[in-house]
Parts: structure tokens; C-alpha cells; sequence
């Protein structure tokens, strides 16, 4: 018998604050957390803006020697999974711990720690490269030390697909559950890739933003965007078996009904322009929710503010939607914390979360300009209610032509 799986806790490290409520309180006042890149010296940069995660304590969470131990991304998927944790209020020593799972992944992984030690190599000789080099890089460390901290011995797994990584995370958590291979999973993703290799690397492949106003920079589905912006963070959320939860007296804050994983075989970088992959991703989800285009209130879109993933995601919609395209809402909360890669999706599953529960939809920040190919409703520049809204669906479009999308429901019995 499938079972259903519920969210019962959520944790998050964002441009727009360093928990779940100051995350949603941003996104509902339309803030942006964007602004110029503090971590390096970027006078010899075109892009001088980022998401950056800022005022963050990690002590809050682990030691000192946990944060010295760990890249930044592992830091801030820690970080986060504590939070989602505490806030489910599950006690381990109650659980069976082979029944409780850990899938949280990185698109990129350690990417601050590889540039630091390839040029402490290059400058003062293989020695002095760190011994810990290895397990702070890898991608999957992240996943591991959450288990380890919590002590779930359930599957544990780090799942890689460029930006849908958190969303395909999470997706698996819901199939792992529903199936009965676990009760409960901690899923989410983590990132840490704005530092001068990261910022380097994707510029020169011309897929970020060279706008100098950070606050304008993230223009989604506007005709003038003109790139993405990086961001920095991590989103956890606690799934679990419904009876499970109900069991323990556990707060229930949404539920996830459906999921779609696709690939478009077409492109390294680039999306599949007609939208096809995408919109069997979207369809997917529907079909496992068991619902029709015209019961989804709102979608959060993968909308990154580069033209070729705007004007595709719109063919998408309009594809996998049909008639309904033109009357679902539809926005981008990248526009106001930049894309957070590997972690977009679990922190945009947690404004659909959020966005059912509390009946309000975020804005696209920054729309000034309409663009004949994105003439679809973006909630543009400010956010409205929705206290009816009772389905929503997260897309992720990854490098590679990985498509992750997931269906909310407003949580009732």
C-alpha cells in the first residue's frame, strides 16, 4: 500500500536571513538579497553580485572543530538540517534509526576548499595540502555528517543533478517513504560555490548577470534579464510517513503528493528551447498528485533570468498546462535570493510550503519590462493571497537537461 508522506520539519540558510522565518518573511516583503560580492576582491571581474549568505553564526548549530572539518556548504547543510530537525521535534532515541534516511546533496560540492588547496599545492608543495582535503570536498559529506549528527542509519545518499539536486533530493526522500524503505528522511541541498573559481567559471560561460545594480541585477522572465545570479545556502526539510508523524503528535506543515524526473537528452547547458522535458517533469508530478492542471494555484519556477531557461520554462507551462497556463500564478523567488544551485530546490519547496500554508503567493522582484516570449502571469514586483491555493509545484532545470519538479498540497486529513 502506498502511504502518505507529510512535511513535519524545515530548516533554511539563505540570502534573506539564516532560518525558516526570516527566509518566508523575505520572500512575503518582496526583499532582495542580493548585493555586492563580499567574499574576494572582484576588481578583476565582470560580475560583482551575489546571493550571499550573510550574518550567519554556525556555532549555533556545531563546535568550532565542525566548522574547521567542513567545507562551507557542508557547514550550511548542518546547519540547516539541525533546524529542520528541532523544529520536528522527533527524538532519535524513539525512532528506529535504520527507518529514519538522510538524501541531501551539493551540485558542486567543496568547491571553496578545492580552490584553496590546489594553490596551496601549487605555491608551497604536496605536503602541505590538507589532510582532511578529500573528505571536505566530496559532495556526499554533507549527507554524512547530518547522519552521523543525528545518528539516522537509514539510507543515506547525496544525489548530484546540477540546480535540480535539492528538488531530485527531496523527490527520492517522498518515493523512499512512500514505498515504504523508510518513515521518515531528512532531504534537502546545500551550496557554497561563490568564491572566485566559482564566480570565474560561470561567468566565462556566460551564463551570469553583468548588471551593477545587485538589487536589479535578477530580473526573471523580464525582457532586458541578461544572466543568472549565483547564491549561496541550504534548505532541509523533515519527511515522514502520515501515520508516523500522527503518531508522535508531530506538527504537520504541508504535504508532498507527486514527483517528476526527467532528462531532456539535448544539451550540456542548455534547455530543451520547445520545453518538452520540462513539461513531462510538471505532467508527472500531476499524474502522481492525481490532480489537473486546474487544480495547481501556483508554480514556483525554476526562473533563472537567463533568456534561454525563462523563455523555455514558459513553453514548458504552456505545454505540460495546456489552456490553464494562462490562468496559473506563477513566480520566481530567485529573483530576490539569486540561484542557489544544488540548494534552489529544497528552499523553493519550502516558499510552496509555506506559500499553502499561509495562502500567499511571492512576487518575481525586478519585472519591469513584459517579453513576448514570457506571457504567462509572474506575480510581478508584489506578492498576493491565495487562501484557496491548495496545490502548488516546484520546478528544478538543471545543466546536464535534468528537470525535478515536485506538487505540494496545502495540508487537510
Amino acid at each position: 500500500m502506498e502511504r502518505r508522506v507529510v512535511v513535519t520539519g524545515m530548516g533554511a540558510v539563505t540570502p534573506l536571513g539564516s532560518t525558516v522565518e526570516d527566509y518566508w518573511n523575505g520572500l512575503k516583503n518582496g526583499e532582495c538579497g542580493i548585493d555586492y560580492i563580499q567574499k574576494f576582491d572582484t576588481t578583476d571581474y565582470k560580475v560583482k553580485v551575489a546571493g550571499e549568505v550573510k550574518g550567519f553564526d554556525p556555532e549555533l548549530y556545531m563546535t568550532k572543530k565542525d566548522v574547521k572539518r567542513n567545507d562551507l556548504y557542508a557547514v550550511y547543510a548542518l546547519a540547516a538540517a539541525v533546524q529542520a530537525f528541532e523544529d520536528s521535534k522527533m527524538n532519535m532515541e524513539k525512532e528506529d534509526a535504520t527507518r529514519v534516511g538522510v538524501i541531501v546533496g551539493s551540485g558542486i560540492g567543496g568547491l571553496m576548499t578545492m580552490q584553496e588547496q590546489v594553490i596551496r599545492m601549487h605555491d608551497r608543495g604536496p605536503a602541505r595540502v590538507s589532510p582532511l582535503f578529500i573528505p571536505m570536498t566530496i559532495g556526499n559529506m554533507a549527507a554524512g555528517n547530518i547522519a552521523i549528527r543525528l545518528g539516522a542509519k537509514g539510507t543515506c545518499e547525496n544525489i548530484v543533478t546540477a540546480c535540480a539536486t535539492g528538488t531530485n533530493c527531496i523527490g527520492s526522500a517522498f518515493r523512499e517513504i512512500k514505498h515504504g524503505y523508510l518513515d521518515a528522511c531528512v532531504a534537502g541541498g546545500a551550496e557554497a560555490a561563490v568564491c572566485e573559481i566559482g564566480v570565474a567559471g560561470f561567468t566565462n560561460l556566460t551564463a551570469l548577470s553583468t548588471a551593477e545594480d545587485p538589487k536589479d541585477a535578477c530580473k526573471p522572465f523580464d525582457k532586458n534579464r541578461d544572466g543568472f545570479v549565483m547564491g549561496d545556502g541550504a534548505g532541509v526539510l523533515i519527511l515522514e510517513e502520515l501515520e508516523h508523524a500522527k503518531a508522535r503528535g508531530a506538527k504537520i506543515y504541508g504535504e508532498i503528493v507527486g514527483y517528476g524526473a526527467t532528462g531532456d537528452a539535448y544539451h550540456m547547458t542548455a534547455p530543451s528551447p520547445d520545453g518538452e522535458g520540462a513539461a513531462r517533469a510538471m505532467t508527472l508530478a500531476m499524474e502522481e498528485a492525481g490532480i489537473a492542471p486546474e487544480q495547481v494555484a501556483y508554480i514556483n519556477a525554476h526562473g533563472t533570468s537567463t533568456h534561454a531557461n525563462d523563455a523555455g520554462e514558459t513553453a514548458a507551462i504552456k505545454l505540460a498546462f495546456g489552456d490553464a497556463a494562462q490562468q496559473v500564478a506563477i513566480s520566481s523567488t530567485k529573483s530576490m535570493t539569486g540561484h542557489l544551485l544544488g540548494a534552489a530546490g529544497a528552499i523553493e519547496a519550502i516558499a510552496c510550503i509555506k506559500a499553502l500554508e499561509e495562502g500567499f503567493l511571492p512576487a518575481t522582484i525586478n519585472y519591469h519590462t513584459p517579453d513576448e516570449e514570457c506571457d504567462l502571469d509572474y506575480i510581478p514586483n508584489e506578492g498576493r493571497k491565495a487562501e484557496d491555493a491548495q496545490y502548488a509545484l516546484s520546478n528544478s532545470l538543471g545543466f546536464g537537461g535534468h528537470n525535478g519538479v515536485l506538487c505540494f498540497k496545502k495540508w487537510s486529513e
